[in-house]
């Protein structure tokens, strides 16, 4: 027995001496930007001693690299949600993204009680056609419990080759028991730019998400609306609703297009005034930097940034959708409807380490031109209107570890809408198959008559009086309050 206490003693310290060597520059370098927090010596103690007690004792061996990322991927994912260590074929992953192809389901994801959960599906994809909705638990991906899996080690599992099929077990809101779910993977090519002319000069514009080519595309889409008309448009509808956001400058571009050039877009601020820039509606914006570029917002019709404009949002509209909510509002560019969006307000960077793997971090807050903050609260609409395929709603502020607003103020968190709710005591909805589908068409074939909110959207464009009144609204009546000190529209 004491002859094991030694051989514990002699791993303690080593690990303990490997953790203070490979640590203590880091601590330093912390010390020096602090001013206050010095090397927390009992709890890397308290680390070399259960690293040492997993080397002596679990069950099975294990390797040290293992031991090393696993403690580095609870070190950040414990910082906040979309905090997150990525192992290199994560920056791959990434860039896939992006680019917006990539071989899967199609369907973006978060983490809420330590599960996975879905933020909402994309548009014409095998996660949207197989009835996936927002706020699902995804308990198992085929029969790999997800209880502790992040989300990018469950992105993983879910992608493979197009043709192959993959089982998931889900947990719906009132729903007593599990449905399982068969979906064939596919070739994921999301179209992030969607258009059609509703009526006489007036069109409508859905953006999926935010991806290199979308301000691009939304330029396309608009000069060849313009064409249908055979004449200038009256009014625009732009549908944010389920867009989970993207690249940042594509926000910004796509802002562009619809205010002022030179206008203030989003600003970021970090910790002790690091990461802090403006971002605005020009080509330091947009393009950041690349001059070599063609400037996508070539051609645009002047008329655009005119006309009325109404957003669409619901609460799976985030990050890069609510900039651009955001920032249309603040200006009184646009009318929003729908309900409150998702509250993510957080900017991540992704930093690579001398492995080859690295950590996206989150480094700062995003603030609309008014200097407002939506982490946890979300953009409030100027006019809200459900939408009845909208049953359950879930936002930041439900997923574990979210970032607290910096301004305080009551969080919006999702619920569940009783009187949309189609679901049975079983989980199954209350649908027909020809029902669903017709469901999946409207998102891509725009109905006035099935869509309440875009009916209303469109009541407001071709009422003068009513678009008016409208245009600041939630702000008017106090559900978008803002500190008039911090006001900073640059006009």
């Amino acid at each position: 027995m004491s002859k094991k206490k030694n051989i514990m003693k002699k791993i303690t310290l080593c690990v303990t001496c490997t953790l203070f060597g490979a640590i203590s520059a880091i601590s330093m370098q912390s010390f020096a930007d602090s001013g206050k927090d010095s090397l927390p010596v009992q709890d890397l103690r308290t680390l070399a001693e259960v690293y040492a007690q997993i080397k002596a004792n679990y069950y099975q061996e294990t390797t040290n690299n293992q031991l090393i990322q696993d403690a580095v991927k609870g070190m950040v994912h414990g910082l906040d949600p979309h905090s997150e260590y990525l192992l290199s074929k994560d920056f791959e992953d990434l860039k896939e993204h992006t680019t917006g192809e990539f071989g899967g389901l199609g369907m973006e994801i978060g983490k809420k009680n330590d599960a996975i959960v879905v933020i909402a599906p994309i548009e014409d994809t095998p996660a949207e056609r197989a009835g996936l909705q927002s706020g699902d638990y995804i308990i198992k991906i085929n029969d790999e419990s997800t209880r502790g899996m992040s989300t990018t080690e469950a992105v993983k599992l879910m992608r493979g080759k197009p043709g192959t099929d993959i089982n998931l077990t889900i947990t719906r809101e009132n729903s007593s028991v599990p449905i399982e779910v068969k979906i064939t993977r596919a070739t994921i090519k999301v179209k992030s730019v969607r258009s059609k002319l509703l009526e006489d000069g007036l069109g409508y514009i859905r953006l999926s998400q935010f991806q290199e080519r979308t301000t691009q595309d939304l330029v396309a889409h608009i000069n060849e609306l313009t064409k249908q008309n055979k004449g200038k448009l009256k009014g625009l509808v732009l549908d944010l609703r389920d867009n989970p956001g993207g690249l940042l400058n594509q926000a910004v571009g796509v802002s562009a297009v619809f205010l002022k050039k030179g206008n203030v877009v989003v600003s970021t601020k970090g910790r002790d005034g690091r990461n802090a820039s403006s971002y605005r509606a020009d080509r330091s914006g947009y393009l950041l930097g690349r001059n070599n570029q063609k400037d996508p917002l070539e051609g645009l019709p002047e008329e655009i940034k005119n006309i009325p404009l109404t957003v669409l949002i619901n609460s799976g509209s985030a990050s890069a959708s609510e900039i651009v909510t955001g920032a249309l509002q603040d200006y009184k560019r646009a009318v929003i409807l729908g309900v409150s969006s998702f509250g993510k307000g957080s900017v991540q960077s992704v930093m690579p380490l001398s492995n080859g793997s690295g950590i996206k971090l989150t480094v700062a807050l995003y603030y609309t031109p008014n200097d407002r903050s939506i982490q946890a609260q979300g953009i409030v609409p100027d006019i809200e209107i459900k939408d009845k395929r909208d049953a359950f709603q879930m936002r930041e502020a439900d997923l574990s570890g979210h970032l607290n607003n910096p301004f305080g103020g009551e969080e919006t968190k999702g619920k569940i809408d009783e009187e949309a709710s189609n679901l049975k005591k079983d989980g199954s909805q209350e649908k027909t198959d020809d029902e669903k589908f017709d469901e999946l068409l409207s998102r891509r074939d725009p109905n006035p008559e099935k869509d309440e909110v875009l009916k209303k959207a469109l009541e407001v464009l071709k009422d003068t009086q009513l678009y008016q009144s409208s245009i600041g609204l939630a702000e008017k009546e106090g559900r978008n309050k803002v500190d008039e000190k911090k006001t900073s529209n640059d006009e």
